[in-house]
């Protein structure tokens, strides 16, 4: 008989968007019973990596406006924005960065005593509002003390989510797996808000934690939900070589260059109005193109880069603005970067696409909803703006918190599908846990990611494309559904292979829509097609599960206000 706990509200993920929701829940009612669900010890979430800043309006008496910063990442979407979500989330966030501060977010302050802010790519005016280089930490640190205050919050750290339980029409529950002593749960509840983060170590050079695995998208896309947008797959320009670990976009904000072999500011080229601080698209792109024209450095490990150059910063800048990435810095590529550049080329960093959902967050399934990097309600269309990431997280937190809550307070318990266990218990003990095969999960995995790398990075191809979706359905053919280890306790050999498992899925998707998206659009660009064609195009790629291969149909954009237009900066 399988272990059950009944809670109202589930919330999957303990990132910035998990913890949100789950405070505006608490504030909602005291008495609904709230479940924060982590596969981590709460504060290992990934949003304590996010180092550069969070966008919004503060000072519109010194020329910003909240209808800049709409425009501003509706054009740095290339037009595939919603602009009525883009609406939402400027006018909503202001708020809520003093929200942080009432609650104890140390953000960084200017000379006269406001908060402080910084130049960002993409903006035409200063806006990430920051807290030196780890802002991700303080705003997780503020939020998870805050959660503290709320006696209906329970946090369960380190368990695994396996799938979502509902019955065709409204959400029933979820099963999970205590990590600490093997036992297999149901937790039956009325509302479920899924946050699980991004799902970036689809590749192997990554800025993402190893725990940033789509196991969180897998779930809602085996219950039936949409993923949308899942082609688009953000590469920041400055992964530290070789690890792929962030150097923040703040350190180009406080005025770094970026430089080829030949000491040339090469962005003068490429986006001379914005020149380092065009949007990251543009300059991965640009990155890439000097590269392969022979305009690069190698690096020690033999890989093409190019070099950031904070120097002419100085010592004292450096150390008060950009502590952790100098720190960062000089433990993984042995560099003072007051001393000498780095070494950098775009690198994994962020899923545009997610769980397909509404303005407000809320899926096609009742009684659940989507927020932070695991949802696409279509804020950041085809290519992100930075800081606007955890901004998202917050705003939908909070929405999703308050909407999920007030669901649960008149909503009925529907019967809970039982059947649904059984095949689950199936699937993960029969089908991977007591798996048998020759071929090495962990090789699997590598050979895997490090496809993703090389078929579907910053330039893409059909020809590219379709060996990569070919050699991707060929590894997951082999014989790596089996877990050596046989523990119940903490046996991490298993949740390594699910999370394998949910890899293949998410890979194929990204995949099979890149291949169908026949333009160059933000950060999908294809060399065959390199044109945008707003003609065909101008819509968001749905990709539904099927057993034989993702089920593709289209939604279309919400435009308000900003017809499309070519992009210069």
């Amino acid at each position: 008989m399988t272990d059950t706990i009944e809670k109202d509200l589930l919330i999957v993920g303990s990132g910035l968007a998990g913890l949100r929701a789950a405070i505006q829940a608490a504030k909602t009612s005291s008495k609904i019973r709230i479940a924060v669900i982590s596969k981590l010890q709460v504060m290992r979430s990934h949003s304590v990596s996010a180092e550069g800043g969070t966008a919004a309006v503060l000072f519109p008496e010194e020329g910003d406006s909240l209808e800049s910063h709409v425009y501003d990442t509706v054009k740095g979407s290339d037009f595939l924005a919603d602009q009525d979500v883009v609406e939402r989330l400027v006018h909503e966030m202001p708020s809520e960065i003093y929200q942080l501060e009432h609650w104890g977010m140390p953000w960084s302050r200017r000379e006269d005593g406001r908060i402080g802010q910084r130049n960002f790519g993409g903006y035409s005016f200063p806006r990430a509002t920051y807290a030196q280089d780890k802002v991700g930490f303080y705003e997780m640190q503020t939020l998870y003390d805050t959660c503290q205050k709320f006696d209906n919050i329970e946090f369960f750290n380190e368990w695994f989510v396996t799938s979502i339980i509902h019955d065709g029409q409204r959400f029933c529950g979820i099963t999970a797996i205590e990590i600490s002593s093997g036992t297999f749960y149901t937790i039956k509840a009325k509302a479920l808000i899924i946050a699980t983060g991004g799902a970036g170590r689809v590749y192997s050079y990554s800025t993402y934690a190893l725990s940033s695995t789509p196991d969180g998208l897998d779930m809602a896309y085996r219950a039936g939900l949409a993923l949308k947008d899942m082609e688009f797959v953000q590469f920041h320009p400055t992964g530290i070589l070789p690890s792929g670990i962030l150097i923040t976009e703040g350190a180009r904000g406080e005025g770094g260059y970026l430089i080829n072999k030949d000491g040339e500011r090469f962005m003068k080229s490429y986006a001379p109005g914005l020149m380092e601080l065009a949007p990251r698209d543009i300059v991965s792109r640009s990155m890439m193109t000097e590269m392969l024209e022979g305009r690069g450095f190698k690096n020690e490990t033999g890989v093409d880069c190019l070099k950031l150059d904070l120097r002419h910063l100085g010592d004292n800048i450096i150390k008060e603005k950009l502590a952790a990435i100098r720190e960062i810095s000089m433990k993984f590529s042995g560099v003072d970067p007051s001393k000498e550049p780095i070494d950098v080329r775009p690198v994994c960093h962020y899923m545009m696409g997610g769980v397909h959902t509404d303005i407000d967050g809320a899926t096609e399934i009742q009684g659940i909803w989507a927020a932070g990097e695991a949802a696409c309600n279509s804020t950041h269309g085809a290519n992100r703006l930075g800081a606007n990431s955890t901004s998202e997280c917050i705003v939908w937190g909070k929405i999703t918190g308050e909407l999920a809550a007030r669901y649960v307070l008149d909503a009925k318990t529907s019967p809970f599908p039982l059947h649904l266990i059984s095949l689950e218990e199936k699937r993960i003990y029969d089908g991977i846990f007591r798996g048998h095969g020759d071929a090495n999960p962990y090789e699997v995995k590598q050979q895997v990611t490090d496809l993703m790398n090389e078929k579907a990075y910053v330039f893409r191809n059909e020809k590219d494309l379709v060996d990569g979706l070919r050699k991707v359905r060929e590894l997951k053919e082999k014989t790596w559904k089996h877990v050596d280890d046989k523990a119940s306790e903490y046996n991490t050999n298993f949740t390594n292979v699910m999370e394998l498992d949910s890899i293949f899925r998410i890979a194929e998707v990204i995949l099979v829509g890149a291949i169908k998206r026949k333009e160059s659009r933000g950060a999908h660009s294809r060399i065959d097609y390199p044109a945008r064609d707003d003609k065909n195009f101008l819509h968001h790629t749905l990709a539904y599960y099927d057993i034989k291969e993702p089920i593709l149909k289209e939604s279309p954009v919400t435009i308000t206000k900003y017809q499309p237009v070519e992009r210069k900066y």
